[in-house]
């Protein structure tokens, strides 16, 4: 296989085995320099799980304060930098994270994790028995979004509009779809969240929303855009990410029938098999950052405003790292994957992101006996992330005396809490940058609304 693939092209790997590609830029050009492509800049790829390591911890050298995902900075950065925390480097950075923490301490996810296991277990059980169906549409469109909004306490008449505009911002399911529908869907999210944060700093609740409008930032109150931009971050990160995760992890199963045995029959422990999903399904391909000053990576020289692109894809199946990394491995111990990213930037909401995967096993080892495929799976088309928009598959129900017997032998403790989520990081892969229809070029809208009312 070429290493030329145009990593710009949100078809190539729905054309291309992504894992075939990057296998062989892993063993022959670790880093490598991308060339221009479409008008746009070039950019350093980096593949190797060491090297991408590394450049997460790099925050001297590698700023995401000009956005962090690839597309963004090929249309000339993200206006958001230094108001959402992912695109924010430090020392105000600092102080945004412990905002954004207050949205995950233990009090507030308490309810939330709740909410997932019931939500989720519900649906599980309807659709076993729907005989052939599509667990993208049936399950997997319904949890997180839903995880989100009970987080933002977003009203329920709303939550489709959301739903509707988090799918079409970071991808699509066909060819070709369009960048403008992308920047508008993006812009209305931002929009409407505006339109929460005036309605919140007017008449607080003991939501998320309210608990960020009440916060200072250097001394001052965050502005109802920066409320927006980083309650926008949790959505589209919660949403697509997880979404993209559970229907790969449900993939997993069809293809690796022996590993969806053992966890059914409690052989398997719940907490590594949460780790080897997030490993296996990498919904988020890649994270972004620009150098700051001339530096040497791997005998490469790269230059001060050159935007710098850490494969996490590539990464997550380093064969250095991850014996036989295509291959699920449910017992998998360690596991050191950075689906969540690492460093400074580590993601704020990897627990809810593991408590979420570990919902969705528990759901299926309380309903399921076997899943089978039911057709063919459809990819998405995106340079950012990496999954499916459409699953095809054959619930088969198990009975209740099974489920409960393997229920008991079930020690693992209940959905795993992160182990490396430190003071000092964020949302590496929910801090989505923000574009507006209004200006591509930029991550944010150009002008504002002065009011809560939103363009039509």
């Amino acid at each position: 296989m070429s290493l030329s693939l145009d990593l710009t092209d949100p078809a190539t790997f729905v054309e291309h085995d992504p894992h075939a590609f990057w296998r062989r830029v892993r063993r022959e050009r670790p880093v490598h320099w991308h060339p221009a492509a479409s008008g746009r800049p070039g950019f350093w790829v980096v593949a190797g799980y060491e090297d991408v390591l590394s450049c997460h911890d790099d925050w001297k050298r590698l700023s995401s304060a000009r956005g962090n995902v690839l597309d963004v900075l090929l249309h000339g950065g993200d206006s958001a930098g230094g108001k959402m925390l992912a695109v924010t480097d430090r020392p105000r950075h600092r102080q945004l994270r412990s905002i954004m923490l207050r949205a995950f301490s233990p009090q507030v996810l308490g309810e939330v994790v709740r909410r997932v296991e019931q939500r989720t277990a519900e649906l599980i059980g309807r659709v076993t028995e729907l005989g052939t169906f599509d667990f993208a549409a049936e399950v997997a469109e319904h949890i997180p979004m839903n995880t989100i909004c009970d987080l933002l306490s977003v009203p329920e008449q709303d939550r489709k509009s959301l739903l509707g505009w988090s799918k079409a911002a970071l991808a699509s399911d066909a060819p070709g779809g369009a960048q403008l529908d992308a920047l508008e869907a993006r812009n209305e999210i931002v929009l409407y969240l505006m339109d929460l944060a005036f309605e919140r700093r007017a008449n607080p609740g003991d939501d998320v929303i309210s608990m960020i409008a009440g916060a200072e930032v250097d001394g001052r109150p965050l502005t109802p855009e920066e409320i927006a931009l980083n309650c926008y971050s949790l959505i589209l990160g919660g949403d697509e990410s997880s979404r993209m995760t559970a229907i790969s992890s449900v993939l997993a199963f069809t293809q690796y029938p022996e590993q969806w045995r053992g966890l059914r029959e409690g052989s398997i422990s719940v907490d590594t098999a949460v780790e080897e999903l997030l490993r296996w399904a990498t919904p988020g391909m890649h994270f972004a950052r620009t150098a700051l000053c001339d530096f040497t990576l791997r005998g490469e020289r790269v230059r001060a405003g050159d935007i710098v692109t850490l494969w996490t894809i590539s990464a997550n199946n380093d064969e250095t790292v991850f014996a036989s990394p295509r291959d699920l491995d449910l017992s998998r111990a360690p596991n050191k994957h950075l689906t969540f990213g690492h460093g400074p930037h580590f993601c704020v909401g990897a627990a809810l992101g593991r408590a979420s995967v570990s919902a969705l096993v528990r759901g299926l080892v309380a309903h399921v006996d076997r899943i089978e495929p039911g057709g063919e799976p459809s990819r998405i088309y995106s340079t950012f992330l990496y999954g499916h928009s459409r699953l095809p598959v054959t619930f088969h129900p198990r009975s209740l005396r099974k489920a409960t017997r393997s229920c008991l032998t079930d020690s693992s403790p209940g959905p795993a809490t992160s182990r490396r989520a430190t003071a000092d990081g964020d949302c590496g892969w929910g801090g989505r940058s923000a574009t507006s229809c209004s200006n591509p070029a930029s991550g944010t809208p150009t002008a504002w609304p002065s009011s809560a009312t939103r363009s039509g």
